[in-house]
């Protein structure tokens, strides 16, 4: 018995030597060649999937998820797609948004998660009101990003060229579905409530949504001058822009992590 037992071993083995693709075959002998319908790409990306190692003793959790599988939400400035802990349980603390204005506005909205967006591409326009009243505005350029602590209303508008951004979030059930927009806000505030808090007639609010605007066709917002507006309250104490691109390089045993200028992106790490 022990000798057919190594025989079928060594047939097993001798499969997978001479395969020309992946096979769920673990060098210990388990498992068979995969003689269906297959999608090789798939079984390439994902070799720990298809030959778990001898020690796994329940399923191995995915570790990944692509864009390209995800849901596109397209409105007229632009779209978003995201993975959260829906699409890949293990995240538990960890949520991401893949986001496009080309030119277009995400409107100004607010969240209970902590938010850090990285431009990939082009140029936007951030905007942010904080806890005290106190108003920040900053162009961001690829190799510059945003933090946005919970609960601080902001919106990102696209620049004249249009951009692609990622957003990072510290909590998996984040979703962009789930945030509190101020067409929203508007949409269920009665006319003379808006009224009174902005000191205009109620005729000022009859065309305002009547659902959430998510993201809109904004085009060229002009020089970042014509919207700073002074706030009565002051400066933010701290800056939401952070600049990657002007940190100094890291140095390590495995040589020079360099952190490329504006000039030279997409790539951020070499």
């Amino acid at each position: 018995m022990e000798r057919i037992l190594q025989t079928r071993l060594q047939e097993k083995l001798d499969q997978l030597k001479e395969a020309t693709k992946p096979e769920p075959i673990r060098s210990d002998g388990c498992g068979a060649l995969d003689l269906g319908p297959r999608n090789l790409d798939r079984d390439k990306e994902n070799p720990d999937m298809l030959v778990p190692p001898a020690t796994d003793k329940g399923l191995i959790p995915n570790l990944k998820f692509s864009f390209s599988d995800t849901n596109m939400i397209l409105r007229p400035g632009g779209w978003s797609r995201e993975i959260t802990k829906r699409e890949l349980p293990i995240s538990d603390t960890f949520a991401v948004v893949n986001m496009n204005l080309s030119p277009g506005v995400r409107e100004m909205h607010t969240h209970q998660q902590s938010e850090w967006g990285f431009l990939l591409v082009g140029g936007c326009r951030i905007t942010a009101v904080d806890e005290m009243g106190r108003n920040f505005v900053a162009d961001i350029h690829p190799g510059e990003g945003w933090i946005f602590p919970k609960n601080i209303p902001h919106s990102i508008q696209g620049l004249h060229e249009g951009c692609e951004f990622l957003m990072f979030f510290d909590k998996g059930d984040y979703s962009e579905h789930n945030t509190f927009s101020i067409s929203e806000l508007f949409a269920h505030m009665p006319m003379d409530v808006l009224s009174a808090n902005f000191g205009v007639p109620e005729e000022t609010f009859k065309s305002i949504p009547k659902k959430e605007v998510y993201i809109t066709d904004g085009g060229d917002p002009g020089p970042i001058e014509s919207q700073c507006v002074p706030s009565p309250n002051g400066p933010v104490p701290n800056s939401y822009k952070h600049e990657l691109c002007n940190v100094p390089p890291i140095k390590g045993d495995g040589g020079t992590i360099q952190i490329l200028d504006n000039s030279n992106f997409p790539p951020v790490l070499l």
